[in-house]
């Protein structure tokens, strides 16, 4: 009996030593979707039958219908079991099963599951469930494991170990297959689930002569008639006019005919109506953008919760014909990153202690870049940045920025009135955009342009000298010397090739990130603006807000210099309501001239720069005539 005291697993064999032995029996099977859990349980509990000595009798059966990749804590509180017809009465699930365990009038002396992987997916729930047994002294063993009490306890943990990694790389081995073949399907256009609002399904027959004879199909995107316009409209209202989601949401909800409202997935949650969350999604949405793009969400992981985006995988091409252009979705995407959290419009914070309006609120942004807020200071408005308030955690991040950065709203007002005087709206407006643009410095630009020339001609020469080597090579033996060297030539010039194309690279980037120089079908937009004499410095507030948010207004300073650069956008669709808002300030404005309304081609076109500086200041504030003072 000495050699039986302790069993090969480092527990008490008292129990296991009597005439019978009360066996609980543990299995799981997965969802539905992946096996049917009625056929597995009955198969799972045969196998267990089958190796346990004679004496052994099993006395309760817990099992669960749920993954094995499941945390723990969550284990064996689900209900799918129900679902199905298992003619295994239950006895609870794992968690039941463990509380039994530490339970000193509990019903069984040993555990058993038809394999390790049963007990869980993963090596660290397993090991989990199998330290609480020990604590518990219930051994748990496994029907394709020896069930023996002598012989190498090391020897036993050693296959254990064995068995639960390998349960762990199939899982995870199968999960990378059927991910690899998610990402092919969705890189060659192939959408996935419901498609999205603005979009219908194309069915197409599987490729896969076997999956098509079985009536599969796969699903390309293809525009829905109205809701594909709407998802337009709504681009459009949101990239011009800069709405906010529940502006646009009231505007859609106006005309649902026009605009049909979304029906979701389960039609007893749909509302009839447009809500803003909607229209967020269909703005942050880049399927509209004509590429095909999966694993924006962890649909089951983190609860729908969206991926980082450098986790979404993309179609290497437009699979579908876009609603949305790339490269407006790209700078609504960077616009709602630089306006995060703030809201549209000008309405006075809902905030109980709000008492005022700032004019250019969500319309200045520091050179730092985050956007300026509005204060009161000697009961003047200003715009302050001070990253150090909400900079928690992050001291690097604005490493050598002021403490504090103000700009004045009436010294703003003036520069803003006098570019909008003189440069949209004056008469000497197309004289004063083509001195700027003559004096613009673009040497830089014309030295790129000569060295990306420079780069294609040792580009083109590349290519001759490899097709050169390629004829040479054709013919010789490729174990000659001289077959071998042209082979190690080729690589070297394949590799200089590499190397040019990545400093064109460069350059385009380079280009891309200056503004482009308007052409003068461009700058011929101002000439469908009217003359007007404009004193914006006095005019109601609602009207200037009106023309700052439809011209797009920005005031940006610049870093490490007491500079602002004034920006404005002009869009043909926009240009009547432009002129609209400013002859209204004319008619509550007195005006020193009268000058007929002139018309010209559509085109668009960026104003830059305001006539004055704009100052800015960290530790005091700036008079007026140091604010307009010439730089």
């Amino acid at each position: 009996m000495s050699d039986y005291a302790v069993s090969p697993l480092g527990m008490s064999t008292a129990a296991l030593l009597r005439d019978e032995v009360r066996v609980a029996f543990l299995g799981r099977t997965s969802t539905e979707d992946q096996q049917d859990p009625r056929q597995s349980l009955v198969r799972q509990l045969g196998n267990c039958k089958t190796p346990i000595p004679e004496s052994w009798v099993i006395v309760a059966h817990f099992y669960d219908v749920e993954s094995g990749r499941m945390e723990l804590d969550q284990r064996g509180h689900g209900e799918n079991y129900e679902r199905f017809d298992i003619p295994i009465a239950r006895d609870g699930g794992i968690a039941d099963l463990l509380d039994e365990a530490a339970h000193p009038g509990r019903r069984f002396d040993v555990v058993i599951c038809e394999s390790i992987s049963r007990v869980a997916r993963r090596a660290y729930e397993g090991l989990s469930v199998e330290r609480e047994f020990e604590k518990a002294d219930v051994p748990l063993f496994a029907a394709d494991e020896p069930i023996t009490l002598s012989g190498s306890r090391a020897q036993r943990v050693l296959q254990r170990r064995i068995n639960q990694s390998i349960a762990e790389y199939e899982v995870i081995n199968t999960l990378e297959q059927s991910w690899g073949g998610l990402c092919t399907h969705v890189r060659e256009g192939w959408n996935i689930g419901k498609p999205p609002y603005g979009y219908k399904a194309k069915t197409y027959r599987h490729p896969n002569p076997t999956k098509a004879d079985k009536g599969q199909t796969k699903t390309r995107l293809e525009p829905d008639g109205l809701c594909a316009e709407t998802v337009a409209q709504i681009a459009q209202w949101r990239y011009h006019e800069q709405l906010g989601y529940d502006t646009i949401a009231e505007r859609l909800n106006a005309d649902p005919q026009r605009y049909p409202p979304p029906i979701p997935p389960g039609k007893e949650r749909a509302r009839g109506a447009w809500g803003k969350t909607s229209v967020y999604e269909i703005l942050r949405n880049p399927k509209y953008t004509g590429f095909q793009v999966f694993n924006r969400r962890a649909s089951r992981s983190k609860r729908g919760k969206v991926n980082d985006p450098v986790k979404w995988v993309w179609s290497p091409k437009p699979t579908h014909e876009p609603l949305i252009p790339k490269w407006m979705f790209d700078e609504m995407t960077a616009r709602t990153q630089a306006k995060r959290g703030s809201r549209a419009g000008n309405d006075r914070n809902t905030h109980p202690e709000a008492r005022r309006t700032y004019l250019f609120r969500g319309m200045v942004f520091c050179g730092c870049g985050r956007r300026m807020f509005g204060g009161q200071r000697h009961n003047k408005p200003y715009y302050l940045c001070w990253p150090r308030n909400n900079n928690r955690g992050r001291p690097d991040k604005y490493d050598g920025h002021p403490k504090t950065v103000y700009l004045r709203e009436d010294h703003v007002l003036d520069a803003v009135s006098r570019f909008f005087a003189d440069r949209v709206f004056g008469p000497h407006r197309r004289e004063i955009l083509a001195a700027d643009l003559d004096g613009i410095d673009d040497r830089a630009t014309r030295q790129r342009q000569a060295e990306r020339e420079r780069l294609q001609r040792v580009l083109a020469d590349i290519a001759r000298r490899q097709n050169s080597i390629l004829r040479q090579a054709q013919d010789g033996d490729p174990d000659d010397p001289f077959t071998k060297g042209l082979r190690g030539s080729y690589n070297e010039l394949e590799a200089q090739k590499k190397a040019t194309l990545a400093s064109v690279a460069e350059l385009d980037a380079a280009d891309e990130a200056e503004p482009g120089r308007p052409s003068p079908d461009d700058a011929a937009l101002l000439d469908s603006l009217p003359y007007l004499a404009l004193n914006l410095t006095h005019a109601p507030e609602a009207l200037l807000r009106r023309l700052f948010e439809i011209t797009h207004l920005t005031v940006r300073l610049r870093d490490d210099s007491d500079e602002a650069t004034i920006t404005i956008k002009l869009h043909a669709d926009q240009l009547p309501q432009i002129a609209l808002a400013a002859e209204r300030i004319t008619e509550v404005m007195p005006s020193t001239r009268d000058v007929p309304v002139q018309q010209a081609p559509a085109a668009c076109v960026d104003a830059v720069r305001a006539p004055g500086a704009t100052r800015t200041h960290t530790g005091r504030i700036l008079s007026r005539q140091e604010v307009l003072a010439p730089v």
